[in-house]
């Protein structure tokens, strides 16, 4: 039986349980929102000096967990650590807790991977539809993705978790946070280079039961 989202489908679920005599009620309502944002978390000053960082590293091309390159995804990315910009994981960190308590109540390690710096090109820059979870590697639970440029035509950012994916309202400097199963895709972009922040928050494992 999947949850409940509101006292409507509460009500729902025991006219049903009535029809059926199986009297379900569940104990919890699932409080996990699809996404959650900041606006103006960068300022423009910031999104072009992590533009210019990224770029003044070696680039190499984005990869995926079955080394599929070309067919699923085309972007070319960098890594950036604390040392390049101990104030952006400073704001990151602020805001990632607060969202987290606010939208998602995630038990959190932390930023354990490096934030990734991410360029696409038109006019087949992309990444089609992904989680950013994997088994057997560190346990991602939250995605962040900033748009950090807004020159470009196309490249628009995706969450798939229904029949009609949901286009986030990407602007330059503003931060989503989602959790990292939530299937998700970026859409080619048709017209000049489309630059962004992306970073993972890993956890524990989510909780569950031994059965055997």
């Amino acid at each position: 039986m999947g949850w409940c989202t509101s006292n409507k489908q509460r009500l729902w679920l025991i006219n049903l349980s009535k029809e059926t005599q199986n009297y379900n009620w569940p104990f919890e309502l699932d409080k996990i929102n699809l996404y959650a944002y900041q606006n103006n978390f960068l300022s423009p000053k910031e999104c072009e000096d992590i533009i210019k960082k990224g770029k003044s590293k070696e680039l190499e091309k984005g990869n995926t967990n079955n080394n599929n390159l070309n067919k699923t995804r085309e972007s070319n990315i960098s890594w950036l650590s604390p040392i390049d910009n101990f104030i952006l994981y400073r704001k990151l960190t602020d805001t990632i807790l607060n969202l987290n308590k606010k939208y998602f109540g995630f038990d959190l390690y932390g930023l354990t991977e490096p934030l990734q710096f991410t360029n696409y090109k038109a006019p087949s820059g992309r990444y089609d539809s992904h989680v950013d979870r994997c088994f057997g590697t560190q346990i991602r639970k939250l995605s962040v993705i900033i748009l950090l440029s807004d020159d470009f035509e196309g490249g628009d950012f995706e969450l798939i978790s229904g029949d009609k994916p949901e286009k986030l309202k990407m602007e330059k400097g503003k931060l989503f946070l989602f959790p990292s199963f939530i299937l998700h895709r970026v859409k080619p972009v048709t017209k000049g280079e489309r630059n962004s922040l992306v970073a993972w928050i890993t956890g524990p494992n989510f909780k569950w039961k031994n059965i055997n």
